[in-house]
């Protein structure tokens, strides 16, 4: 092994050691001038759940697009598993993006197929072998308490049946980081619980959960780690900590 191989490869064993997630003085500024980060510094552990919060225009969304490299840093390099998305060639992003699962508060499902298709369909991305998919697909819906919904087009369920649809897309391919934005936004409170519990219960079993929320309730309740964003700037960092009220 050449030397420029050992350096490289000690680089990025450094740089996990950082955090399965990353942020090193991590700025954005969008090509209308206007700033949404300004020199972001985080690292988040492998197996944390982490709540990220902050009021409207805080950051929030950039960070979690900068984590799927929907967007590139202005300044600054952003790592999630030991890949510095800023030099990662749009070629390989969709095979980053295999070890991320990601809900968004929409749901964003197929609602021209039914629950099965819709997980299946994450499967057939990653080229997933038929017979594989005939067995993940159940299994993942069981774990979301959806077994017995798998012929429903999507739109005959409920909100909170349509979030775990969505779920189980971002678990079936098995994920090392899951990234969840605002998932209890379009949910009754009732729902928002159950839907947090299954996070939870992803967390206990080894995957580094990130949800980004407005839910003061839930982040209280909860005690996890809470990274507070403001105008751009991370202004609290707590374990166990609480949604801290705005002034």
């Amino acid at each position: 092994m050449s030397r420029r191989e050992q350096q490289r490869i000690k680089k990025e064993q450094m740089i996990e050691e950082k955090g399965v997630i990353y942020l090193d003085n991590v700025h954005k500024v969008y090509s209308s001038g206007s700033p949404a980060l300004n020199g972001i510094n985080l690292s988040i552990k492998k197996g944390e759940f982490v709540f990220i919060v902050g009021d409207s225009g805080s950051g929030k969304s950039t960070m979690i697009k900068l984590l799927l490299r929907e967007l590139k840093a202005s300044e600054g390099n952003v790592y999630v598993m030991g890949n510095n998305l800023s030099k990662l060639r749009h070629g390989k992003i969709p095979r980053f993006r295999r070890n991320l699962g990601v809900v968004f508060q929409d749901f964003r499902l197929l609602n021209d197929r039914n629950v099965y298709e819709n997980v299946a369909f994450a499967q057939r991305i990653v080229e997933t072998p038929a017979r594989e998919i005939r067995r993940n697909v159940p299994a993942v819906l069981a774990t979301v308490g959806l077994a017995s919904k798998y012929k429903a087009k999507t739109n005959q369920l409920s909100g909170g049946e349509q979030q775990r649809v969505a779920l189980a897309r971002a678990l079936v391919n098995k994920p090392s980081i899951l990234l969840a934005d605002e998932p209890t936004g379009n949910l009754d409170p009732k729902n928002s619980w159950e839907i947090m519990k299954l996070l939870e219960e992803i967390n206990e079993d080894g995957t580094t959960v990130v949800v980004v929320t407005h839910n003061r309730e839930i982040v209280n309740a909860m005690h996890k780690r809470v990274v507070t964003m403001k105008k751009g700037v991370i202004v609290s960092d707590q374990e166990g900590g609480e949604y801290i009220e705005e002034d």
